[in-house]
């Protein structure tokens, strides 16, 4: 048993030896794309569009409320009484595309930024092969320290093409 436990212990040392761990900054990556200036103009043309229709909802709103008010005094109980549904409908409407309009934003970013994650994690997956990494984590403001030569982002960089100033690669 206890020869278990030595040659358990043993692989395990071993195993953990044999792993070269590395760290990339995606998000610094993604700044430095050229492809990311076409999602940020998709993005405020989606945005502009989602404003558009906005607008045409609250005018819709302004022109049944001014209808609502020029003719209360001739509508019956049962007139009023459907045309303050339908403004409340309308109203509910506006708001609800207006909470809506933050999530299709979101939505859009993500359908937009998937191509290039998905570049970026090719070549990570090439770069960290290459150079033998067993694992490579995300940097986050929590990391304290890290070695330079365990960081991938300027080898994943030059995988994708992408050049950077002298003065800024030594940050």
């Amino acid at each position: 048993m206890k020869f278990l436990k030595i040659a358990i212990f043993l692989i395990g040392v071993s195993a953990f030896a044999q792993s070269k761990v590395g760290a990339v900054d995606v998000e610094y990556i993604l700044s430095k794309m050229p492809e990311l200036e076409t999602v940020k103009t998709q993005m405020e043309t989606y945005g502009k569009q989602l404003d558009v229709d906005l607008n045409k909802k609250i005018d819709e709103y302004k022109v049944l409320a001014e209808a609502y008010k020029t003719g209360e005094a001739s509508f019956t109980q049962e007139q009023k009484k459907e045309k303050q549904t339908e403004l409340m409908t309308l109203e509910a409407d506006i708001q609800k595309f207006q909470q809506n309009g933050a999530k299709l934003m979101e939505i859009k970013q993500q359908e937009s930024l998937k191509p290039l994650y998905a570049k970026i994690g090719a070549a990570l997956e090439k770069v960290a092969l290459a150079q033998g990494y067993t694992q490579v984590m995300q940097t986050s403001q929590d990391l304290v320290f890290l070695d330079p030569n365990f960081d991938l982002t300027l080898s994943i960089l030059d995988e994708l093409g992408i050049k950077i100033p002298v003065e800024e690669a030594g940050k």
